[in-house]
């Protein structure tokens, strides 16, 4: 990297995390720290919603997974406007009648303390998984394409983060999160322009999408009903719609964001306005990834994007085995171009036959490209069981350092530490939020005042902090990040939001049953997840569906218990 992309990247972060400081100095209660003291305009709860989700995970992973699979992830958000909806018509109204600081508070109005506090815990689980993961995920990318050491990388993010998110709770979380997603999109539609300005001259963005159409790159809606394929239109409209109703409805992590809001509408609208961008957002970042992959048609890529994987074969007694691979892989690159330049001619001539040709030619070439990038990550795994085969987090990482011009390197790595910190702030908020109010105050300690209140906030919060890096420190990449955190979320939200169900719905049942079930549904869908009964996303709507039926049971046997004993 340059001086001009270390001058960049250094001001960036140091801007953010000062204004972060500067602006939100000084809460002087629960309600300040904690809400923000609801002063937070739509616009703001929304940005703030939209980069609270879309972490570092989702500008490294999203373009390589439309690289290598093309533009069917985008499936996964398809119920997210619907869940907006009901949050909007459900959630906020009883949140804001019930005036709350946060979501498990409502639990033990509606049922009991245990309940709300096993409910705290499984947000506690998960969240703490995940902000550790959303600290590594850029971390262990970035410390292996530029050579810094892992420990330290998650050590100063977690430290940038650790300083505005404690000092100024979640007004100072809101405002720095409106600048990150202005310099995130701004990094993001620089690198797209630059990308097409890179493709050959007669390349226009229409022929590109050709281009990626013919590898089959933009093959978005998939209605296949087997629930073992990962991502179709019935598990996104379904499963991402429990994923994103529990997410947004019950993580406090989100719900945080508004309840900040100036007034129920202003929270309503905030959450509407993230319904409304949010799959066009995923799908401009994918389409990113797919013009990513239509420029290395033209342009050689490398057999493996993941530099750790390369180095360990290099290094075994496997290297001649990899080296018969790549240059068989550069026999694929050189056909590929002439495949592309061929399809590309046949476009001006128009002509059917011709075109329909280069595209057979084109898919031909795909699947030995396919198999050879197969055949090398056996031979990886072979070297060192322990290096991580799959590259789909390094491709865009390996485009912007080895393409994008000097002064863009440093913004775009900006950009991917900006929206680690901003998720990773969200996090952090929420649990020290989580754990001061809902599990050392309401259990351990009934009166306090309000200094005392948010200074436990800010310990807990600090303690967060270093609980993130630790597991950051200890945590293992594998298969793609960003399907990583969606796998954690899904294993727990549905239980979740199925508790959420219930005391919103089923006045009838009691803390009790609820209780039960959930202790009972966590410990099936964990089993059901390790043993792969279905595809993650199902796992959401499976708990959800799963712990509401166990309570109606268990509080249909109680009352037939109790009633039994009346009688007697």
């Amino acid at each position: 990297m340059s001086a001009l992309d270390w001058i960049i990247l250094a001001g960036t972060l140091l801007f953010i995390v000062g204004y972060g400081v500067w602006k939100t100095k000084g809460s002087k209660s629960v309600k300040d720290y904690v809400l923000g003291g609801n002063e937070a305009k739509w616009w703001t709860i929304g940005l703030s919603v939209m980069a609270t989700q879309a972490s570092a995970i989702t500008f490294l992973s999203t373009p390589g997974q439309a690289f290598h699979d093309g533009m069917g992830f985008v499936q996964f958000y398809f119920g997210l406007p619907l869940a907006m909806i009901v949050i909007c018509l459900v959630f906020i109204p009883i949140y804001h009648r019930l005036k709350v600081h946060t979501a498990y508070e409502f639990l033990e109005k509606r049922f009991d303390l245990k309940t709300r506090t096993l409910t705290a815990l499984l947000f506690l689980i998960q969240r703490g998984l995940a902000a550790g993961i959303t600290i590594y995920a850029p971390a262990i990318i970035l410390s292996a394409v530029l050579g810094w050491d892992l420990g330290p990388l998650t050590i100063a993010i977690g430290i940038l983060v650790i300083i505005y998110t404690v000092s100024g709770g979640t007004k100072a979380v809101s405002v720095t999160q409106k600048q990150q997603m202005f310099i995130i999109m701004t990094g993001m539609f620089i690198a797209f322009f630059f990308i097409l300005g890179y493709l050959p001259p007669d390349i226009t963005f229409s022929k590109a999408m050709k281009i990626a159409g013919a590898s089959e790159k933009l093959n978005i809606l998939n209605f296949d009903l087997d629930t073992s394929t990962r991502y179709t239109f019935w598990s996104g409209i379904t499963g991402g719609f429990f994923l994103a109703l529990s997410y947004f409805g019950t993580d406090q992590s989100q719900v945080q964001r508004y309840l900040s809001g100036k007034s129920m509408r202003e929270s309503q609208l905030g959450l509407i306005f993230n319904g409304v961008l949010k799959i066009p957002m995923q799908f401009f970042i994918l389409l990113v990834g797919v013009m990513v992959f239509v420029f290395y048609q033209y342009n050689n890529a490398p057999l493996n994007f993941s530099p750790a994987a390369t180095d360990a074969v290099a290094n075994s007694a496997y290297a001649s085995d990899y080296k018969l691979l790549q240059d068989r892989h550069l026999e694929i690159e050189e056909a590929k171009k002439i495949a592309q330049n061929k399809y590309s001619a046949a476009l001006d001539l128009k002509e059917y036959t011709a075109i329909e040709d280069a595209k057979a030619e084109i898919i031909k070439i795909n699947t030995q490209d396919r198999s050879n990038r197969e055949a090398a990550k056996l031979i990886i795994s072979k070297a060192d069981s322990n290096v991580e085969t799959n590259d789909k987090d390094y491709v865009f990482i390996h485009f912007i350092l080895n393409y994008l011009p000097k002064g863009l390197i440093g913004l775009l790595l900006a950009v991917i530490l900006s929206a680690a910190m901003s998720s990773t702030a969200s996090e952090l908020n929420a649990l020290g939020t989580i754990t001061a109010l809902d599990l050392y105050k309401r259990n351990m300690e009934e009166d306090v005042t309000p200094e005392k209140d948010v200074r436990i906030a800010k310990i807990f919060t600090l303690v967060w902090g270093i609980i993130a890096i630790a597991i950051a420190n200890v945590a293992n990449l594998f298969d793609n990040l960003i399907q990583l955190v969606n796998i954690i979320g899904s294993i727990f939200y549905g239980n979740v939001l199925g508790i959420f169900l219930l005391a919103f719905f089923l006045k009838f049942v009691r803390g009790n049953a609820v209780f039960i079930a959930a202790l009972i549904t966590q410990v099936i869908v964990i089993l059901g997840w390790y043993l792969d009964w279905m595809s993650y996303l199902w796992l959401n709507l499976f708990g959800c569906v799963l712990v509401i039926l166990l309570a109606i049971l268990i509080e249909l046997f109680d009352r037939t218990q109790r009633d039994s004993q009346i009688s007697n």
